[in-house]
């Protein structure tokens, strides 16, 4: 049974920093494109980061991540997490664990299985 569950999310700071970790069990997870999704209150779901399947590259949204967050894949532990630096109260949000049988992607739609989330608040 394929499953993802995410933890280290919280209250953080305007500038601080917080880890996200997603446990994968049920398949290797360097087999698919993983990625983080998040989705704020009243807002869709947006891509923020993935790990190609194919060479193990990595990709940033713009809008979401780059140049602040990174994302990292530990394949012995068969888990991915991603470091948020510098956050922003508009990166407050519920945050997803995903996989896709593509090999890159962050596109929510093509994800094929998901996390429960982990809540991620952004205050003072």
């Amino acid at each position: 049974q394929v499953q993802l569950v995410e933890s280290g999310g919280g209250l953080v700071q305007p500038g601080g920093s917080l880890r996200l970790s997603c446990a994968a069990s049920g398949f290797t997870l360097d087999d698919y494109a993983i990625g983080w999704v998040r989705q704020a209150p009243g807002k869709e779901r947006e891509g923020v980061a993935c790990i190609s399947s194919d060479d193990g590259s990595r990709y940033y949204e713009d809008s979401a991540a780059k140049g602040r967050f990174t994302i990292s894949r530990d394949n012995a532990k068969n888990t991915l997490s991603m470091e948020m630096n510098m956050q922003k109260p508009e990166d407050t949000a519920v945050y997803y664990c995903a996989a896709s049988v593509h090999s890159l992607t962050t596109a929510p739609e093509m994800y094929d299985w998901w996390g429960q989330g982990t809540q991620v608040t952004v205050s003072s």
